[in-house]
């Protein structure tokens, strides 16, 4: 047994070795922000909830634990491990998603929650990095791979979950979805004709979804002031943005936390502002767009052709969750119900960010000499 766990050490320790530290240190520093920032925001949740003063704070640290294991494990994999895993996320998250959507409970209207015991989990936040991944693997298959289907294989992949995304319905999920697959189609190859055509089909989607989704209308009417005033939530983050300061009010002096419903999840970036500063808030701004033109840089050296497509899906996902969570904020963008990634409080993001990150991390380490598909 001694020689074995040896070996299991020594590989271990040769593909941590492998990994960029820049990437993976930066990740655990946004965690540690997330902590603090759940630690000021969590207790007057909790308060205004009548959940035990620590409750958001705990559930938060105990989610870190699955999310560290989830992020280390699938960062030291090799690439067909990687595939192969993100194959069985992507079928389990689709099954799920089913299974919801025909007997799941309905919260304000949307089927989105899978209930094990005391666990909640949202299932397409797990469908978000193995998409990328899968999608990536079919369209190098079907450019690298003579008569393989991949492109179709894609394009229904892709129908399948964006079908199911807006039957739950999530909008925002299905927007991300679709970034993710537009980039990927864009590095596959594909004929500017075509490329056009989905940009055409895709803009078409926007005024369907106006219509169709009441509460994607109400946000963009009040987003594009077709309604008096802005939502709640947003005009008191305005407000605590522009009275911030450089350096804030300190930690636990904040107020907008006891106002805001939403304070520890999509509105946390008022919170640091409150709190911490404009320079504080800043930095950690600063730090997820390092992680990911980092992300992109070292994609440019990957000789894998499949790997420069799966970590440019992630890095999309990644990059559209920042913008969208942090231009709601600053009112630049429709409302929607986007978490930050390792900040917002939230169980299955934490973890699936930690797999997304996993991922991009296990790819661009595993330098190949041929273009193929390992």
């Amino acid at each position: 047994m001694l020689p074995f766990l040896k070996r299991i050490r020594t590989e271990f320790l040769t593909a941590y070795r492998g990994l960029d530290k820049a990437v993976l240190y930066s990740v655990f520093i946004l965690m540690l922000c997330g902590f603090f920032l759940i630690l000021a925001a969590g207790p007057a949740t909790a308060e205004r909830t009548h959940f035990p003063t620590y409750h958001f704070v705990i559930r938060q640290v105990i989610w870190l634990i699955p999310t560290i294991v989830a992020l280390i494990v699938t960062a030291i994999l090799p690439v067909r491990r990687i595939r192969q895993l993100s194959g069985l996320i992507l079928m389990g998250g689709i099954l799920c998603m089913i299974y919801i959507i025909l007997f799941g409970a309905r919260t304000k209207g949307a089927a989105r929650w899978l209930t094990i015991g005391p666990i909640g989990l949202q299932p397409s936040e797990f469908v978000k990095p193995a998409f990328a991944v899968v999608c990536a693997w079919l369209l190098a298959s079907g450019r690298l791979i003579k008569k393989f289907p991949g492109y179709i294989l894609a394009v229904m992949l892709y129908a399948i979950v964006g079908f199911l995304l807006l039957k739950q319905p999530d909008f925002g999920m299905f927007l991300t979805i679709t970034a993710i697959f537009f980039v990927q189609l864009f590095l596959s190859g594909i004929s500017w004709w075509l490329i056009g055509g989905l940009g055409v089909l895709g803009a078409g989607l926007l005024p369907i979804a106006y219509f169709c989704f009441e509460h994607v209308r109400y946000r963009v009417d009040h987003f594009l002031g077709l309604e008096a005033g802005k939502p709640y939530q947003v005009e008191k983050s305005l407000e605590t943005l522009h009275n911030a300061g450089w350096f804030g009010k300190g930690p636990g002096e904040g107020i907008v936390k006891y106002d805001l419903p939403d304070a520890y999840t999509d509105f946390i970036l008022a919170v640091s502002a409150e709190e911490f500063g404009f320079i504080l808030t800043a930095l950690l701004v600063s730090v997820f767009a390092f992680v990911i033109m980092r992300g992109f840089w070292l994609v440019r050296k990957e000789n894998n052709y499949f790997c420069q497509i799966a970590v440019a899906g992630l890095l999309t996902q990644i990059s559209f969750q920042v913008i969208v969570n942090m231009g709601s904020t600053l009112n630049l963008l429709p409302t929607k119900g986007m978490t930050l990634p390792f900040i917002s409080y939230g169980g299955s993001s934490l973890v699936s960010m930690g797999l997304a990150f996993g991922f991009i991390l296990g790819l661009i380490h595993s330098r190949t000499l041929s273009k193929g598909l390992e």
